[in-house]
C-alpha cells in the first residue's frame, strides 16, 4: 500500500492539521508525512484505537511508525474502561498548547466537539432512561417546555426523548445547555481540517486487502490473547471484527465466513464515515481520494 507525496505546500506548518477519513482511506499514512515532514505530534482522534488489546485490528499505527513522529492517546485505556466524547476532549486539550497538533480518525462526534465545543450535559441516570423509555412519543412531547419544544423534530423519538431526559435529569432545558457550550478548542478557522473522500471502489479494495494484512500482521494472536478477558459489553469489543475473530477461535465460524463478515461491516462502517462527511462537514477541505495517490 505505498504512497506518493500530497502536496504539503499548501498545508500552513505553524497550523494544527485535522485529518478525518473512512477506515483505510490512508490517514494515519498522511498524517506521518504530514508530522515528519513539517514537524508535529500525531493525536489520535479515533473511538477504538484509544483502547489497548486490539492495536491491530483497530488499525493503530505499527512501532516502525512510533519512532518516526511522536503519537499520543494510543492504546492507553484498560480494554473495558468507559471513556466519552468529554473524556476524549479532556486527553487533547493538554496538547493544545505544546507542539503543533495532528489530529487523525475516523470518529466524527469527536471532531465535532473538537471544532464546535461540546454541550457539558451531565449523564442520564439509568432510572430516567429506563422511565423514558417507557413513556409514550406525545406524552413526552407534552412533558417539554415550548422553549424546548420548539424547533425540535418532533417525529424523532431520540431526539425527543434526549430533551425529555436531560430536562428531568437536570432540572434544565436542553435548549440552556447548548447554549452553555464552551468555546471550541480548535475553532476550523485556526487550522487545516482535512476530510478524506474516498472513491467507493477503491476504498473497498483496500478494505480487503487491509484485513488480509492485518491477519499476516499477527490479528488472530492478539484475538487468543484477548479470548480469556473477553467480555461483549466492553467498549474495546465493538472494534470491527473482535466478535469474529473470538468466534473463529472457537470454532463457531469459518476463516472465510469471518473474512467475509469483517471486511462487509468495514465497508458498512466506512459508509456511514462517509454519510457523516457529507452531512457534518461542509466547511472542510475535502481531499478526493486516490487523487491525491495511493496514501499508505
Amino acid at each position: 500500500m505505498g504512497h506518493r507525496m500530497i502536496d504539503l505546500t499548501k498545508i500552513d506548518a505553524n497550523k494544527p492539521v485535522l485529518i478525518y477519513g473512512p477506515t483505510a482511506s490512508g490517514k494515519s499514512g498522511l498524517a506521518l508525512q504530514i508530522a515528519e515532514a513539517q514537524g508535529g505530534v500525531i493525536i489520535n482522534g479515533d473511538a477504538l484505537q484509544v483502547y489497548q488489546g486490539w492495536p491491530i485490528l483497530t488499525a493503530q499505527p505499527p512501532a516502525e511508525d512510533l519512532v518516526r513522529a511522536p503519537h499520543h492517546l494510543y492504546s492507553h485505556l484498560a480494554y473495558d474502561a468507559p471513556y466519552s466524547v468529554g473524556d476524549w476532549l479532556r486527553d487533547v486539550k493538554p496538547f493544545m498548547n505544546s507542539v503543533r497538533p495532528i489530529i487523525v480518525g475516523g470518529t466524527g462526534l469527536y471532531f465535532s466537539a473538537l471544532t464546535e465545543g461540546l454541550a457539558e450535559i451531565p449523564p442520564t441516570p439509568p432510572a430516567v432512561r429506563a422511565q423514558a423509555d417507557a413513556i409514550p412519543l406525545p406524552d413526552l412531547i407534552a412533558a417539554l417546555d415550548d422553549a424546548t419544544a420548539t424547533g425540535l423534530d418532533l417525529n424523532n423519538r431520540a431526539r425527543v426523548q434526549r430533551a425529555y431526559e436531560v430536562q428531568a435529569s437536570t432540572g434544565r432545558s436542553i435548549r440552556d445547555w447548548q447554549a452553555d457550550t464552551p468555546p471550541p478548542l480548535v475553532p476550523l478557522k485556526s487550522c487545516t481540517a482535512l476530510a478524506l473522500m474516498p472513491d467507493v471502489d477503491w476504498l473497498n479494495a483496500r478494505i480487503a486487502e487491509r484485513f488480509d494484512m492485518m491477519m499476516d500482521a499477527g490479528a488472530l494472536d492478539e484475538a487468543e490473547k484477548m479470548r480469556p478477558i473477553w467480555d461483549e459489553t466492553a467498549p474495546s469489543s465493538k472494534a470491527i471484527g473482535a466478535h469474529e475473530m473470538i468466534q473463529l477461535l472457537n470454532g463457531d465460524i469459518t476463516p472465510d465466513s469471518a473474512r467475509e463478515a469483517i471486511i462487509v461491516a468495514t465497508r458498512q462502517y466506512a459508509k456511514r464515515q462517509r454519510t457523516w462527511l457529507r452531512s457534518r462537514m461542509k466547511r472542510w477541505q475535502i481531499v478526493p481520494l486516490p487523487d491525491v495517490g495511493d496514501l499508505k
